[in-house]
């Protein structure tokens, strides 16, 4: 049983320490921290599926949660014994991470900067997750059409249709995200650097006013992308831009360090506005995230977490990295077991 205490995980590589920030990002709508598709997540080699149970304290009441799948089946969610949708975990919690494979976000291509935003977004609008699934069902329609050739005006419209009403949500709920993050930044003191964040359209059609304004810009390129083969146009192909806003340099011109500490504050802004927003801090899973700080910004993240009074679960491969947290925090000894990962809790620090 945990209590509301940060939760530091140490040991050596391979050890499973990811495993467990794994699981419990399972608690949140969507793929999780590694975005492993149902399959992917059974014990190899036997398939034998997977499940994730756990007692929630939101808001001061109890929950049972269950979240499970079986081979070849889609992933189901149980609360307190009923079936839910997937949308309904984020009713109960808020989750927030940042995980080592993020650490060249700003460097690499658009499509990650976007699904980096659309986590921040999942974690302020739940049902942004159910927004973008539309979206990106009808546009894989709709690609079908053009890659084939059809020209039946009626498919397209109302495929179009389906995705400016969708797009038109996403990039309403990406924009609220941005302001929110702003404020959290604006309004507090941290150690971290403040990353001015701009939701970025490289074509015509990605970030429009209306729904209605981003179908027809879709009938209009209709042509132009049937020549693609795909649609060229929509919030599928919108860009998070970030600029450090001290230095007035863009996060993909910063050095690694800089780079690495613009995600955390980002993170960390993240919380504060969810924890003023839902009623309670977020959940915060960090993986492998002290290695790449010196001490003092350890601290400073330490100190950042436990004012917001969150339950943050951290893992690194030395117990040491932690030390900062000592009195304030639990320890956990995670090593390779003859039968999988077992976990001591630990007062070496």
């Amino acid at each position: 049983m945990l209590d509301a205490r940060p939760i530091a995980f140490f040991g050596a590589n391979g050890a499973g320490k990811t495993n467990i920030l794994e699981a419990v990002s399972l608690l949140s709508p969507g793929r999780g921290i590694r975005r492993a598709g149902v399959e992917e997540m059974a014990r190899s080699p036997e398939r034998l599926g997977w499940k994730v149970t756990a007692e929630m304290d939101s808001l001061g009441h109890q929950h049972e949660l269950e979240t499970w799948a079986e081979p070849g089946a889609s992933r189901q969610v149980r609360i307190d014994g009923k079936a839910a949708p997937q949308v309904a975990l984020g009713n109960l919690a808020r989750m927030v991470w940042l995980v080592p494979s993020m650490d060249r976000l700003w460097l690499e291509g658009a499509e990650g900067r976007r699904r980096f935003l659309d986590r921040m977004t999942l974690s302020f609008f739940p049902s942004h997750a159910e927004a973008t699934l539309t979206y990106d069902k009808a546009m894989r329609e709709r690609n079908r059409l053009l890659k084939d050739g059809v020209s039946d005006d009626g498919w397209y419209r109302a495929l179009e249709g389906r995705m400016a009403v969708s797009g038109f949500e996403v990039t309403q709920n990406r924009a609220a995200c941005l302001t929110r993050l702003k404020d959290a930044q604006n309004d507090s003191k941290t150690a971290f650097p403040t990353a001015a964040l701009t939701l970025q359209s490289r074509a015509e059609g990605e970030l429009l006013d209306e729904a209605d304004q981003l179908a027809q810009a879709l009938a209009q390129s209709r042509h132009r992308d049937m020549a693609a083969g795909r649609s060229l146009i929509g919030p599928h192909r919108a860009d998070l831009g970030a600029v450090y806003a001290a230095k007035d340099i863009e996060a993909k011109l910063c050095s690694t360090g800089e780079q690495k500490a613009l995600l955390i504050s980002l993170i960390l802004a993240n919380a504060r506005a969810l924890a003023d927003e839902f009623g309670a801090p977020p959940i915060i899973l960090l993986d492998e995230v002290a290695a790449h700080l010196d001490a003092d910004r350890r601290t400073a993240l330490y100190d950042e977490i436990c004012a917001l009074g969150a339950q943050a679960w951290m893992t690194g491969t030395d117990a040491s990295l932690f030390k900062a947290l000592a009195g304030r925090a639990r320890f956990m000894e995670v090593h390779e077991g003859t039968a999988g990962s077992e976990i001591i809790e630990s007062d070496v620090i």
